[in-house]
């Protein structure tokens, strides 16, 4: 199931994190990379173990974005390696080798705790020019369940400029290219940095929809209704998409193969796999309220 919205959620933060459930996100990012200072690592995960401890039915799912390098990424995975965890949040992916080892690991840690392989999925940020270019391996990985396009960093390595959407056109379509053909849930958009002009942030998310984006994570609790707003089909959206596959379901048993809408535009296979798609994340969301 597709998270709509993801909310950012400071790793040293125990008031923040009890908070982070009332937020109406689909799932919660502890964040024990760029939010958590290099002295403050250690409490950090105490912290983001506690959390994880204290959740008995969440409602939402429970996330840990880790520290990419191998002298810290070891100490995070055993920390918070313990249910209800979902998944691991993994930055600045270069290439597909760094999530085999962190599978590894996780196979490792699986096996002490008498649990089931590919329980926790992972979520790798591409936000580097090695990983843009290694996307197609990444999305095809074990337990790779949603990619996610990090442009801040990327255009920073890239020199663009991350406020240039046109740039980034281009490279979020290798991200839902790369997941469509994997066969991954379609990928998490960049966070934005305003969370003040919440007309410009749907206006922005409402493009990433149309490129094929699924998701978005938020880094203030102001932006998750939006998000949940705009990846969820309106009433009406969905109406039009049910009433667009039974008419084809019809066609099909009367031995047709096409049908035209009720504003005459030819509907085929291609526009019922939208149709139905629309159908499918409308049910998701009445299934997160």
């Amino acid at each position: 199931m597709t998270a709509r919205s993801y909310l950012f959620v400071p790793g040293d933060r125990p008031d923040m994190l009890t908070k982070a459930g009332r937020r109406s996100a689909d799932a919660v990012i502890a964040d024990l990379e760029d939010a958590v200072a290099p002295a403050g690592k250690a409490a950090a995960r105490d912290t983001v173990s506690d959390w994880l401890d204290n959740l008995a039915e969440p409602g939402f799912e429970p996330w840990v974005r880790v520290n990419p390098t191998e002298d810290l990424l070891e100490d995070d995975l055993a920390a918070v390696f313990r249910a209800p965890l979902h998944g691991i949040m993994v930055p600045k992916v270069r290439s597909v080798d760094e999530l085999l080892a962190i599978g590894d690991l996780l196979e490792r840690l699986e096996s002490a705790a008498g649990r089931p392989p590919s329980d926790v999925k992972l979520l790798p940020i591409v936000e580097t020019a090695d990983g843009l270019l290694a996307v197609d391996e990444l999305a095809r990985a074990p337990r790779v369940h949603q990619l996610m396009i990090g442009e801040f960093d990327l255009g920073a390595e890239l020199g663009v400029d991350p406020t240039y959407e046109a740039a980034f056109v281009p490279l979020r379509m290798q991200l839902v290219v790369a997941s469509a053909a994997a066969g991954i849930e379609p990928p998490l958009g960049p966070v934005s940095p305003d969370f003040q002009d919440l007309d410009l942030l749907r206006d922005e998310t409402r493009r990433l929809v149309r490129l094929g984006f699924g998701s978005r994570p938020a880094i203030h609790p102001a932006q998750v209704p939006v998000f949940n707003e705009v990846m969820t089909p309106t009433p009406e959206e969905t109406e039009r998409a049910g009433r667009l596959v039974s008419l084809y379901e019809q066609a099909l048993a009367d031995g047709r193969g096409a049908i035209t809408d009720d504003a005459g535009h030819m509907v085929d296979e291609a526009t019922i796999k939208v149709a139905r798609r629309v159908l499918e994340t409308a049910r998701r969301a009445v299934r997160r309220r």
